[in-house]
């Protein structure tokens, strides 16, 4: 079984009471699971803390007909090292229950924060009942963590409907997080966050809010970064409404890496994989997720299956570990150029491609979801015969999108692309091959903006109507903030666009930009408001 097909969760629960030895041997094992180096430090069931540990809030994710991950990280004082903690390993308390009073609890146990996984806490609760809500919590002597909800998965075969939002890209120094605000409001069971959940990177001037520290390289700091996003009290509240589903972008790692190769070619690839390996693993320590375990953090493989009943399936990708480098330079380039057709580059990388072939193709589910992280319909941004695409999107790997395009026609009208990255929105037909305006449609793409990466932004590029001609599968765009929210049935699929005007000061109400429907088995999308 390959490492991808592999979906076992690093699982650090302890399940009920047990035994000192017991629980010091689990912990051993879980960390020589993670390549961990053991280290010295002792155990303690009774910390000694001043302030609250539960800082950065709790979260719930994957979740499945019969389980869901939880999660927390003890951080009393979340910029400083550790944050906070001394070096004592500490036993942490779970409950579940079906009432937010837990006066009917459905099972508890005890999990491990070690100081080599940042003192995070990861617990596939299991043996749940199916197609519920649940409430959950942490607990140490000196207090409780914030409440937080989960849902399980309707069971194998179930027609349930589903409402879910997506989001993606929240740069703290841009903008207020008020789209979480809102969407902590919606009635969804499930969250998708498709990736640049931190930057890497930290400005000098043009700040809604600074940054704490500089461009972050080390785990330590990555620690930090998240643990700054972490304590933002609006997006604690929508981790806390409902179990998410997460995959990351760049700026987990860097802007635009490419596998082992950087954003500004300065970095070697020993380096990067040192990088790269800090961040996946601060990644994994700040996000409530059930993975495949790895030998590395730098190849933690984050692929995954999160299905809904037969409603549904999300095939959860990662666009950035596995990709060939970019071609003809990166950024925006007119096409034909350099190795741009070379049959040998990939975006997903050949096992990950398998995978998700051979996924589509083995579905029973009337929706295929590809919860991913750049555009896959071109965008030609140079009016006229010229062809100008990003080489850091879909377009600039057109062998390989060929190839998945041509899996989606197999069964068309039962795929929604899922897209991020892009700071704006867009609605698209996904055509069998891009290099004719007349394809046939075999999908439709919806591309989320950002909850606050580029600012108050405007209602549409300004370019965006000279363009249009240049580009007959984009049905519409916006250039606001917000989150899409879905309403998913076995026949249909309606996303509505949330936007906020403006992030640049909080407050800002939010509104329906536009409303689009899908109908299961009948490719294309049309605008219902």
């Amino acid at each position: 079984m390959s490492s991808i097909e592999h979906a076992t969760v690093l699982d650090l629960a302890a399940g009920g009471s047990r035994d000192r030895r017991a629980f010091l041997r689990d912990l051993s094992r879980h960390a020589l699971a993670c390549a961990l180096v053991p280290s010295p430090w002792r155990v303690t069931r009774r910390p000694r803390l001043q302030e609250s540990p539960f800082t950065l809030g709790v979260a719930s994710g994957d979740p499945t007909p019969d389980a869901c991950v939880i999660w927390t990280r003890l951080a009393p004082r979340p910029f400083e090292p550790l944050g906070g903690m001394s070096g004592e390993r500490v036993v942490l308390r779970w409950e579940v229950a079906h009432d937010e009073g837990f006066s009917r609890v459905v099972d508890r146990g005890q999990v491990a924060c070690a100081p080599e996984l940042g003192f995070s806490a990861h617990v596939d609760v299991r043996g749940l009942d199916p197609d519920r809500w649940y409430f959950y919590r942490f607990t140490l002597p000196a207090g409780s963590s914030p409440v937080g909800r989960l849902r399980t998965a309707p069971s194998e075969g179930a027609e349930r409907p589903l409402d879910f939002a997506f989001v993606s890209c929240q740069h703290w120094e841009q903008g207020h997080f008020t789209a979480f605000e809102h969407l902590a409001r919606e009635d969804v069971s499930l969250v998708a966050h498709l990736g640049d959940y931190i930057y890497e990177t930290a400005a000098e001037q043009g700040r809604v809010r600074a940054h704490h520290g500089h461009e972050v390289l080390t785990v330590e700091e990555y620690r930090t970064r998240y643990a700054q996003y972490k304590t933002d009290p609006a997006l604690q509240a929508a981790h806390a409404s409902c179990p998410w589903v997460v995959t990351w972008d760049d700026h987990e790692v860097d802007n635009n890496y490419a596998g082992l190769t950087g954003e500004n070619l300065l970095e070697s690839e020993e380096q990067m994989r040192l990088r790269r390996a800090a961040a996946y693993q601060a990644w994994w320590e700040h996000q409530p997720v059930r993975v495949p375990r790895a030998r590395s953090w730098a190849d933690l493989s984050i692929t995954r299956s999160v299905p809904w009943g037969a409603t549904a399936n999300f095939r959860v990708l990662d666009t950035r570990q596995f990709r060939s480098d970019q071609a003809c330079g990166d950024r925006i380039r007119p096409v034909p150029c350099g190795d741009w057709t070379d049959p040998s580059r990939v975006m997903l990388g050949d096992a990950q491609e398998r995978w998700l072939t051979d996924a589509l193709r083995g579905s029973g589910a009337a929706w295929e979801v590809l919860a991913q992280q750049v555009m896959m319909a071109p965008f030609d941004s140079e009016p006229g015969e010229v062809v100008e695409v990003s080489m850091d999107n879909w377009s600039g790997y057109p062998v390989a999108r060929d190839r998945l395009l041509g899996t989606l026609a197999e069964r068309p009208g039962r795929t929604v692309v899922l897209t991020g990255d892009i700071h704006a929105s867009f609605v698209n037909d996904v055509r069998s091959a891009f290099d004719r305006h007349d394809r046939p449609v075999v999908a439709t793409e919806f591309a989320g903006t950002s909850v606050s990466s580029g600012g108050d932004g405007s209602e549409a590029w300004g370019t965006f109507e000279q363009l249009s001609a240049d580009n007959p599968h984009l049905r519409w765009q916006n250039n606001r903030r917000g989150y899409v929210r879905c309403r998913v049935t076995a026949r249909e699929w309606v996303s509505e666009y949330r936007t906020v005007d403006y992030v640049s000061r909080p407050g800002a109400p939010v509104r329906t930009a536009s409303s689009w429907r899908c109908e299961a088995g009948r490719p294309g999308v049309e605008r219902v408001g």
